[in-house]
């Protein structure tokens, strides 16, 4: 068991990451229990892979499980699921002394996230991630949210939970498409600041994606050591260094508001693409070069991961794009920040980009994957 602390003075808490941690829930969780019951927030699919293990624990422990069941998909993370997911739980007279336990991958998360932070002015909620996405990036940090109609995670706030638990067990019943997509998560804190780790990921990415347990829990450990670290400094990204971990977001996200937030590309999908599409616009401005590039391209398509528009099914051209890119929320006095990198392990923050020849840019890099 390996125990990594957020430190965030009176916000701080642990990540607990254990091999079953699950099926000892009742340990873990049973002292957030008020009045003997946990409020447990989830979707269908994990309902029926996950609950049964978290719920025979915890009754064990004599803790009650009073469960909320949504709809599984990015559409869940919307107003009328958030209204629903608060109705409900004032109808269990949850308390804000209470905690609810978001057990799910990052739509459960961030939606519980974003509830407990509004209901009843805010009361807690526990991180249970059960994708290797929400296990390394998105239970870690505090940042909650739901979409809009103009864009991803629009509305929100910075909320942190009271306790992360990761039990990499759960990765065991996930479809290969999605541990792939939560792989370029993984991917993404060496491409950040650890070229160590981005030649590790080459190496032993594939005994990861396999379902290798000491790769598994080498990589959530090491994902998130480096994440709690990055936060600590930078809680609500106000310096600059929280903004690093948006790596291949910006270009990513507009992947998929072309794709309507579907599952023709998944989250981890469209980050995938944009650290691609960030290298390689990073070695056309002559900031990072071509074989670093090249390298980081080459990794995330031979682990099956979109790094190109074709490869992301996304059919918009560069300016349709970077009218998506025009929602941001980083937006700020009419200039879109971008992640860009000098090298693998070199991503820097840029104000400059023109986005008129980003759009140019994304017209020449269709051209040339069609070439």
């Amino acid at each position: 068991m390996a125990i990594v602390r957020v430190a965030l003075d009176a916000r701080s808490y642990d990540i607990v990451i254990e091999q079953g941690a699950l099926d000892r829930a009742g340990s873990h969780l049973a002292g957030y229990a008020r009045k003997g019951r946990l409020v447990v927030v989830t979707d269908a699919h994990v309902a029926a892979a996950q609950l049964p293990r978290l719920d025979a624990s915890l009754r064990a422990a004599n803790v009650a499980v009073e469960p909320i069941i949504l709809p599984p998909g990015e559409q869940t993370k919307s107003w009328r699921h958030l209204e629903s997911l608060l109705d409900d739980l004032l109808a269990l007279e949850i308390e804000r002394g209470d905690h609810i336990v978001a057990l799910g991958g990052g739509v459960i998360g961030d939606l519980v996230g974003f509830a407990a932070s509004i209901l009843k002015r805010g009361c807690h909620f526990i991180q249970v991630p059960t994708t290797l996405l929400a296990q390394v990036d998105s239970s870690v940090g505090g940042k909650t949210a739901i979409n809009a109609k103009a864009g991803k995670n629009l509305i929100g706030s910075f909320y942190q939970p009271g306790l992360v638990l990761i039990d990499p067990s759960t990765l065991d019943s996930l479809p290969q498409r999605e541990t792939r997509a939560g792989y370029a998560e993984v991917l993404k804190y060496g491409l950040i600041d650890d070229p160590d780790f981005f030649a590790w990921c080459e190496r032993e990415g594939e005994r990861l994606l396999a379902g290798d347990p000491q790769a598994r829990e080498y990589a959530i450990e090491r994902s998130v050591r480096a994440k709690a670290a990055i936060v600590a400094d930078d809680e609500r990204e106000m310096s600059g260094r929280r903004a690093l971990l948006n790596l291949g977001h910006t270009f990513g996200h507009a992947l998929e508001a072309d794709t309507g937030f579907s599952d023709r590309l998944l989250h981890g999908e469209g980050v995938a693409a944009g650290m691609a599409l960030a290298f390689r616009y990073s070695a056309r401005l002559r900031l990072c070069p071509p074989a670093d590039a090249e390298r980081v391209t080459a990794h995330i398509k031979a682990v099956g991961l979109p790094q190109d528009l074709a490869s992301a099914h996304v059919r918009a051209d560069g300016a349709a794009l970077v009218a998506h890119m025009l929602h941001d929320k980083k937006m700020a006095a009419g200039t879109l920040p971008f992640l860009l990198a000098r090298g693998i392990g070199q991503t820097f923050l840029s104000k400059d980009v023109a986005l008129d020849d980003v759009a140019a840019f994304l017209e020449e890099d269709r051209a040339t994957a069609g070439a």
